[in-house]
């Protein structure tokens, strides 16, 4: 009976010990459970009840101790399944036939991490199976055996298996597998039991293994080696062949290049399971996981198209970023058809690679799971990979470079090309655009301005290029026809009963730029920062030829009275209609005046006290950090200060901008194309609302709320320079909160 004994403490049932279950499955005859039978959720090994010879008080300790072959049974079946390697794919399989495998369903759901921890648990089994091997020399060695020597031999395993057996009923029931079984086991350490507790630190251990070589996979090689989804790294791919079929998935990646490729996945290729992220690792942690693996890829997988900058152009690239983290870096390149492996190795070094993995190795070999020493190991990574990302992006690729141009073109600081082409595009603008073929008009003017003021060595403005967006509202009439409007101090046009509607916009407003983006430098300015840059330059522009139309119409007005002076000194009879005309016309140059005065102010601020200032704060920003994280964080703060101190982002502000700049150039195209009574009276109340609201732009922005922010820090020298005389302030009492009534053009003066 001891053997038969012996024998179940191993899982082995017999006649004297029997498996109810299996009992109760096949009617008396006992035959093993199949491998792929559900765990059963109590003990069921029990004495049989036909033995007559054993003692109610022996039986009792007979059950308890068989109970340990149950758990063990179990546990090695656990074992066996997870640890069965028959899943494991061929390598000669076809990836396509094995990706419609999975969409069908053919492939059962295996994890890495449960056949980790079944490793575990045969080690704890292995030390199980040695206790019972021992008991049964002692057993053997011993003249009158006792059933007191099996519960001493075995008495600390009824601390160990029972909670096992717990453990992967809770796996196999809830199908925990990946990082959700990391979680489980970091939670069940945390008890009062010693033993226990080092014994599910060894399962974690061992959990943390495949944890550890799936990171060095990915932040060493950039390789993302999850075939079953546990990772708490996942691809878009997976979720795209989730939605899709595999020959429509097989397509659409054939259609990508390898540049698109690259894109796709630094911005939407991978993101973070949250389903697989153990508690006991922060997001903030993953996030530099993700971006080192992310940035790997990106060194180890350099476009084709990618050459490296020649030594003359690299040393004017380089003027500011000699100095790195304790040395000194020199570059230079003078071979422009290396091969992207020698690139790739280039761009991240061997030597960076082996520290990464050597980092990694320390990690994998100690026996606890330290939380600051794993944190500190994945800053490093990070640290080094936005390091050597930064090297690839502003160095090698030339980032200050394309910045400038973008603060060249989109942000006008070539004032010269767009005031040469606002002149040679003055009179295609004064008439409406032409849908389909409006962008081709503004060729004409853009290619002209070029050729008087940008020079050959400007090697960026062939990567500019002018759009006009298809429009499908209702267009502006011409000028020379324009309806009488009025303008709410919103900056809506409302329009009389019997005057047609007029749109928001000028349909010359939507002409916008586009830049040409290399690799890797679209990995930096992404299709949202430059619609940012658009929003920006539109609003400039817009800005810049209302001010070219008020100085046209004073040099429209100078000519025109020199001509109505040459004929009255020519005039034999002494008309006194020019000089009635000059009279009646004199009060609007006031009017001009004030219009050109806000417009230069407004203009100053935004391209001085705004632009210029930001753009020494970032240059600051980029000479100082050797961080390509940092370095996109300071640039979107860069694009974020011109957006609010711009006023942007303020509707109110915005709006009534929009109406002065409205009413400056309805003003202007009055005064040039009609002289009539009809326009002398249109005249008086397009003056009378731009008084409305240039006060109203000064009361909000001298309000506490915007002048007493940091959002704004020039704003004050913007308000003392409009405000300089007092007028403003006189002026701007009460006109929010007060209609007066219409007053006469001689207030003006």
């Amino acid at each position: 009976m001891l053997h038969e004994l012996l024998l179940a403490l191993l899982g082995y049932t017999g006649d004297l010990i029997i498996d109810v279950r299996e009992q109760q499955e096949q009617s008396g005859a006992q035959i093993p459970l199949s491998p792929d039978a559900p765990i059963s959720q109590e003990p069921t090994f029990k004495l049989a009840p036909d033995v007559s010879f054993v003692q109610p008080s022996e039986r009792d300790v007979i059950e308890r101790i068989i109970t340990l072959g149950f758990y063990y049974r179990e546990l090695d079946r656990f074992a066996a399944k997870s640890r069965n390697l028959s899943w494991i794919r061929s390598p000669n399989e076809s990836p396509l036939l094995r990706t419609s495998q999975l969409l069908k369903g053919k492939a059962s759901k295996q994890s890495v991490y449960r056949r980790a921890i079944a490793n575990g648990i045969v080690e704890v089994l292995s030390v199980y199976r040695s206790a019972v091997l021992h008991i049964e020399q002692k057993l053997l060695s011993d003249s009158l055996p006792i059933v007191a020597t099996l519960t001493q031999g075995l008495n600390k395993f009824f601390v160990l298996l029972p909670p096992l057996f717990e453990l992967i009923l809770e796996i196999e029931r809830d199908n925990i597998y990946g990082g959700k079984l990391l979680n489980l086991l970091h939670k069940r350490c945390h008890c009062g039991v010693p033993e226990l507790q080092t014994c599910i630190q060894r399962l974690l251990w061992h959990g943390h293994q495949v944890m550890y070589n799936q990171l060095a996979s990915w932040v060493v090689y950039g390789i993302l080696h999850d075939p079953y989804k546990e990772f708490y790294i996942s691809s878009q791919d997976d979720k795209d062949s989730e939605q899709e079929s595999a020959p429509h998935l097989l397509e659409k990646l054939t259609r990508l290049s390898v540049a698109d490729t690259s894109l796709n996945d630094w911005h939407l290729g991978f993101h973070i399971s949250l389903d697989m992220l153990p508690e006991y690792i922060t997001m903030h942690v993953v996030e530099s996981i993700l971006f080192a693996g992310k940035a790997v890829r990106v060194l180890r997988n350099p476009s084709p198209g990618f050459q490296c900058k020649d030594g003359s152009s690299h040393q004017q690239i380089q003027r500011g970023f000699q100095r790195t983290q304790g040395y000194t870096m020199t570059i230079s390149f003078q071979n422009n058809s290396l091969d992207n492996t020698l690139i790739g190795e280039d761009l991240l070094p061997q030597a960076e690679a082996d520290k990464i993995e050597s980092m990694l190795q320390d990690l994998k070999e100690s026996s606890e799971f330290h939380k600051r020493s794993f944190e500190n190991a994945i800053d490093t990574i990070k640290a080094v990979a936005a390091s050597h990302l930064w090297q690839l992006v502003v160095v090698r690729a030339d980032l200050n470079g394309h910045l400038k141009a973008l603060k060249d073109y989109f942000l006008l600081e070539k004032g010269d090309f767009f005031q040469s082409f606002l002149e040679e595009s003055r009179q295609l603008m004064r008439l409406p655009p032409r849908q389909s073929t409006a962008e081709a008009d503004l060729m004409v003017p853009f290619q002209l301005a070029a050729l008087k003021t940008i020079g050959e060595e400007d090697r960026y403005f062939s990567r500019v290029s002018l759009r006009m967006p298809s429009f499908g509202i209702a267009l502006k009439p011409s000028p020379v026809d324009l309806p009488k409007v009025k303008v709410n101090k919103d900056g809506d046009s409302v329009g009389h009963p019997d005057a047609s509607l007029e749109v928001s916009l000028d349909g010359w407003d939507g002409i916008s730029l586009e830049y040409s983006i290399d690799w890797p430098l679209q990995l930096f300015v992404t299709p949202e920062v430059l619609s940012k840059y658009q929003r920006i330059f539109q609003y400039l522009l817009r800005l810049k030829r209302t001010q070219m139309e008020l100085e046209k119409s004073w040099a429209f007005a100078m000519h025109q009275d020199h001509i109505d002076f040459a004929k009255l000194r020519n005039d034999s009879r002494k008309s006194s209609v020019p000089q009635h005309r000059r009279q009646h016309l004199r009060p609007m140059w006031h009017v001009r005046e004030h219009m050109a005065f806000l417009i230069r102010n407004l203009q100053f601020y935004i391209q001085v006290d705004v632009i210029e200032s930001q753009w020494n704060v970032l240059q600051s920003h980029i000479e100082n950090s050797q961080d390509f994280t940092e370095l996109v964080g300071f640039h979107q703060e860069y694009l974020a200060a011109l957006i609010s101190q711009s006023f942007l982002d303020i509707g109110s502000v915005s709006r009534i901008l929009d109406g002065i700049m409205k009413l400056c150039l309805q003003f202007c195209w009055k005064i040039e194309n009609d002289e009539s009574n009809r326009t002398t009276s249109e005249l008086e109340h397009i003056a009378e609302e731009f008084n409305k609201k240039s006060n109203s732009l000064y009361t909000i922005l001298r309000s506490s709320r915007l002048a007493g922010s940091q959002r704004a820090p020039f704003l004050r020298q913007f308000l003392l320079r409009l405000n300089f005389n007092s007028f403003f302030e006189a002026t701007a009492r009460g006109v929010l909160n007060v209609v007066n009534p219409r007053p006469s053009v001689s207030v003006l003066q």
